[in-house]
């Protein structure tokens, strides 16, 4: 069997369907309750069931109501209540087969297709027509399929991302930086797109081969911090959590655990960083995105706000 990895999705014997947001899910499955079984639902099955899509609160307040035993900074189900995995790699073939837009997505991109997959509703066949496109290529090939898409928008293959689409996404994510800055560091990062109208993200995942060197635990919390700091690598700054090796007398790493700080800075790059510290043994990271809003965490490339 596959081992999990982020952007799975497992179902327990309730049938609540939770999104998998680790890479360490041995012992406890790291993940996050997205839909659960509801007759009023919108949301519809392939077999007719309906289902409830849940925000990140409401979803954190059912589980401490109904299985307060999956508690933990995110949700922790064991193997055993597991009662079917969705792999996003595996399940693509039948979401191109109903989806056009997938489908055309798809052959944008020069990867093997083993490389290739789609998360979200679409993975659980859940989605509406407002749903956006929840795209992923694994591992290194990831930095192909990027380039593709630069070149795909470049020859008029696909359409750019409108001014009021990208308004939409700086609403929707609510960073604590302007919409100027955010803007400039988003259209060099090429993760996100639309496709006859649809918004949709390409997403990075880990190849199985590297998942046993991602980070995991959780260190000592000693405060908030702001730096500027070099980053000396950036290979996993679209991973989640993005991480950044950084020069610094203190900090020797800067972690995001929001979408909205992923691909922020490459290698080189002069950053100002604010966020909580945390020791790991004789290391201390920076992390950002401690809460769901990262409200008072962001990071920002000083080298690309002087250019």
């Amino acid at each position: 069997m596959l081992p999990l990895r982020l952007r799975d999705f497992i179902e327990d014997h309730d049938g609540w369907l939770y999104a998998v947001s680790a890479y360490d899910n041995t012992e406890r499955i790291g993940c996050i309750l997205r839909y659960i079984p509801d007759p009023h639902g919108e949301r519809i099955s392939r077999t007719g069931a309906r289902y409830q899509k849940l925000d990140f609160e409401p979803s954190f307040k059912l589980i401490g109501e109904r299985k307060p035993h999956y508690l933990d900074i995110i949700h922790r189900v064991p193997p055993t209540d597991v009662k079917r995995i969705y792999k996003p790699e595996i399940e693509l073939p039948a979401i191109v087969s109903r989806d056009s837009r997938v489908r055309k997505l798809m052959k944008l991109f020069s990867v093997p297709i083993s490389s290739m997959g789609c998360t979200g509703s679409l993975l659980c066949g859940l989605e509406i027509e407002s749903s956006d496109i929840d795209f992923i290529v694994y591992g290194r090939d990831w930095f192909a399929a990027r380039r593709q898409l630069i070149s795909a928008v470049e020859k008029g293959l696909l359409e750019p991302m409108s001014e009021e689409l990208w308004e939409t996404v700086y609403r929707k994510r609510r960073p604590e930086i302007s919409f100027e800055d955010f803007i400039l560091h988003e259209k060099r990062k090429w993760n996100r797109g639309q496709i006859e109208g649809t918004y949709f993200d390409l997403l990075y995942s880990r190849g199985y081969e590297e998942i046993g060197s991602a980070v995991s635990e959780k260190g000592e919390i000693l405060g908030s911090m702001t730096i500027e700091a070099i980053v000396t690598d950036a290979s996993y700054a679209y991973d989640n959590p993005a991480v950044y090796s950084v020069s610094h007398e203190k900090i020797s790493r800067v972690l995001s655990f929001t979408h909205t700080y992923s691909g922020q800075a490459v290698r080189g790059e002069r950053i100002i960083a604010q966020g909580i510290c945390e020791r790991h043994g004789d290391e201390y990271w920076l992390i950002v995105g401690t809460t769901r809003e990262a409200r008072g965490e962001y990071i920002k490339s000083i080298t690309l706000l002087e250019q």
